[in-house]
C-alpha cells in the first residue's frame, strides 16, 4: 500500500508573522520617536486587535493542519514557532508603552 504525502505549501503563515512584526514595530518606533503621541496610540490599538484576531486564526488554521498532516508536522511546527514568537516581542512593546 502507497501512503499518499500531501505538500503543505502554505506561506501566508510566515508572511502574516513578518507583517505583523514589522508594521507594530514601526509603530512602536513612532509612538517613541513622536514623544509618547497618543495619536499614534489611536492608529496602534486597532491594529494590535485586528492583528491578534488575525493571528489567532492562522494559529488555529495551523493547528489543523498539524493534526491532519503527520508527516508535515516538523514544518507546520516550525510555521507555529514563528507565528508565536510575535506574541513576547508584541508584550515587551506593551510594557514599555504602559510604563511611559
Amino acid at each position: 500500500m502507497k501512503t499518499i504525502q500531501k505538500n503543505f505549501e502554505e506561506k501566508q503563515s510566515i508572511e502574516l508573522a513578518i507583517g505583523t512584526f514589522i508594521i507594530s514595530t514601526i509603530l512602536f518606533m513612532l509612538y517613541i520617536i513622536s514623544n509618547e503621541n497618543s495619536t499614534v496610540l489611536v492608529i496602534a490599538w486597532p491594529f494590535a486587535l485586528f492583528s491578534i484576531i488575525v493571528n489567532v486564526i492562522m494559529f488555529f488554521h495551523l493547528i489543523e493542519k498539524f493534526i491532519y498532516l503527520p508527516f508535515q508536522r516538523k514544518n507546520i511546527g516550525f510555521k507555529i514557532v514563528i507565528l508565536l514568537s510575535n506574541i513576547p516581542i508584541t508584550f515587551f512593546y506593551y510594557l514599555i508603552v504602559m510604563k511611559s
